[in-house]
């Protein structure tokens, strides 16, 4: 597929998006390894980019200043595009994910708190295992109906509980399928992921997902890891096989349906 193709037809969702909310688009180019476009209002800007190197795209939000965006940004998503090899059906998944970024209850709860945000002290990120766990939709179609049965069922989000049963056992069936190619492009989400993600995340994806991986078949994972990642995931390793206090009980949820024949 030609990524210009692609990366506007993308840009045209994100803009028909955010024009109601008082953004415009801005005339920027990128460079020889960026496609990039810019919207920004009177207190915020978002943009997209394609780092063709990487054959990222992604989508990151800041807040305005008197003379433009801040350039603090905030990645709100990730999504690897071969152009080679992905179809129009990935490149409709990154326009939709990407729509629901700047729009919804989210995205204005965002925009009404830029002004207050300030930059963190260190290097951890913003994602967090909710937003991880919906990274591997595209890999694992199946867990979407998953993920809005626990958002759904519990809060907050049991992330642990979650990637331990719906997640681990499918990442661990493409490692042991052996298809180096699946192997790369899951442990590339990783990567982005760790790199971008709380605390929180990172240890969902160091202690849960990676220690859960057979030791006869964790190089063939290790290969694929960013050195910051597997330098993480070797010292989670001493965790591996040991009891590690659970999850406290979440309250269920209930429906409103529930919750109305309570009352009476």
């Amino acid at each position: 597929m030609d990524i210009k193709v692609v990366f506007n037809g993308i840009c045209e969702k994100v803009e028909e998006t955010l024009k109601p909310q008082g953004f415009t688009k801005q005339k920027i180019s990128g460079n020889d390894n960026e496609l990039v476009s810019l919207y920004t209002s009177e207190n915020s800007a978002y943009s997209v980019v394609y780092f063709i190197d990487k054959q990222h795209m992604v989508m990151r939000h800041c807040a305005m200043t008197e003379d433009g965006p801040d350039n603090n940004w905030r990645v709100l998503a990730t999504w690897m595009f071969d152009p080679d090899n992905d179809t129009q059906k990935e490149a409709d998944s990154i326009a939709n994910d990407f729509v629901e970024n700047c729009s919804g209850a989210t995205a204005v709860k965002r925009l009404k708190t830029t002004k207050k945000k300030k930059k963190k002290g260190d290097d951890e990120g913003n994602a967090d295992p909710l937003f991880l766990s919906k990274r591997f939709v595209t890999y694992f179609p199946e867990l979407k109906d998953e993920i809005k049965n626990e958002e759904d069922c519990y809060y907050p989000f049991r992330s642990v509980t979650f990637f331990r049963a719906s997640v681990v056992p499918k990442f661990n069936n493409v490692v042991a399928s052996g298809n180096k190619k699946d192997i790369e492009k899951l442990c590339q989400l990783l990567n982005t992921q760790y790199a971008n993600g709380d605390a929180d995340t990172r240890s969902i994806i160091t202690i849960v997902i990676l220690n859960s991986v057979p030791d006869d078949k964790y190089e063939s994972v290790a290969e694929f890891l960013d050195d910051d990642l597997k330098k993480a995931s070797k010292a989670a390793l001493k965790f591996k096989g040991k009891k590690v206090k659970p999850e406290k009980p979440k309250k269920k949820k209930t429906s409103m349906v529930q919750r109305l024949q309570a009352k009476q």
